[in-house]
């Protein structure tokens, strides 16, 4: 069954709510059920969840900080965005094993793995620079060639924008942060593991994003407005259209301690608020990481208040 809009979403967190399965998990227990399929249409609208209050400027703040690479949590923490900092904490870092990590540094998560797929990591503070053309090897405009230095694994997110723009029929346009090679060496290994993208015969654009494992009440619609962006970042720099957003979710769960709060958000009318739009003010940019926070506008986002619940890292 695939859940659609937020109508489906709503409809989701109640199946997991009336019949998932009790476990007690590495942090917490949950209810859980397997296989999950939420589709939400972003051709004239942007998917915020307007039955509770979505951070959406925090979720653009680390889509933007994913897209250069970056790894380093201070700097998310300093545009007021802390979703990071209890799994970079010190007490965190050693209990992963990563005792030689600063405070802060989160491995190689997301973003490098989107950029660096598989380089040597050696801390975020010394991470390689984001910029080079892929298919020639030579660096972007702007980008000191005395800086580039191998190996610097695959820009998988390059390639992916390039066969957007050159093969758009590919079925290979196709980006993964599950790299076993290197999850011991992450914070927290990958929650949303890969991105398939998809340009159909009317020029637009769409993803797939699969996800291992699924926070349904705080981390999805999280998830959710990330790939929209993605996808809507994607479109405006190759001249298509956003299409769809599919989000596919193997553990889909609900903390046990979340539960007051789904049953508060479910009870509450989808229909009452439209969603919001995006609007993208800048022209298009030839490289992905040169988009800024100031380049968007969520135009219109009314929602049901807030509902608080515990972040459990």
């Amino acid at each position: 069954m695939v859940y659609e809009n937020e109508t489906g979403y709503l409809q989701a967190l109640q199946y997991i709510h009336n019949t998932g399965e009790l476990r007690e998990t590495r942090n917490a227990p949950t209810l859980s059920t397997f296989g999950i399929h939420l589709k939400f249409d972003i051709r004239h609208s942007f998917p915020l969840i307007t039955t509770k209050r979505v951070f959406w400027k925090g979720v653009l703040h680390e889509l933007l900080w994913f897209l250069r690479g970056n790894t380093d949590a201070d700097e998310l923490a300093r545009n007021n965005v802390h979703i990071w900092d209890g799994n970079s904490s010190r007490d965190f870092l050693d209990s992963r094993g990563l005792s030689h990590y600063r405070e802060g540094d989160c491995g190689p998560i997301y973003g490098y793995q989107w950029r660096h797929f598989n380089a040597p990591y050696t801390g975020c503070d010394n991470l390689p620079p984001v910029g080079v053309d892929q298919s020639s090897g030579h660096p972007w405009p702007g980008v000191d060639p005395s800086s580039i230095h191998p190996p610097q694994g695959v820009d998988q997110l390059q390639q992916c924008i390039d066969l957007i723009r050159t093969d758009p029929t590919s079925r290979r346009i196709f980006m993964s942060a599950w790299n076993p090679c290197q999850l011991n060496e992450m914070c927290l290994p990958p929650c949303h593991v890969s991105y398939q993208f998809y340009v159909n015969a009317k020029n637009e654009l769409s993803c797939m994003m699969y996800q291992r494992s699924g926070d349904m009440f705080l981390g999805v619609p999280f998830n959710i407005a990330s790939t929209a962006f993605l996808v809507s970042i994607l479109a405006h720099m190759t001249g298509k259209i956003p299409g769809s957003v599919c989000v596919c979710i193997g553990d889909a769960h609900i903390y046990q301690s979340h539960l007051d709060a789904v049953v508060e958000q479910v009870s509450r009318d989808p229909s009452l608020y439209a969603p919001p739009t995006l609007r993208i003010l800048c022209d298009p940019k030839e490289r992905i990481e040169d988009y800024r926070f100031e380049d968007f506008e969520i135009v219109d986002y009314v929602s049901h208040p807030s509902i608080r619940a515990a972040m459990i890292a």
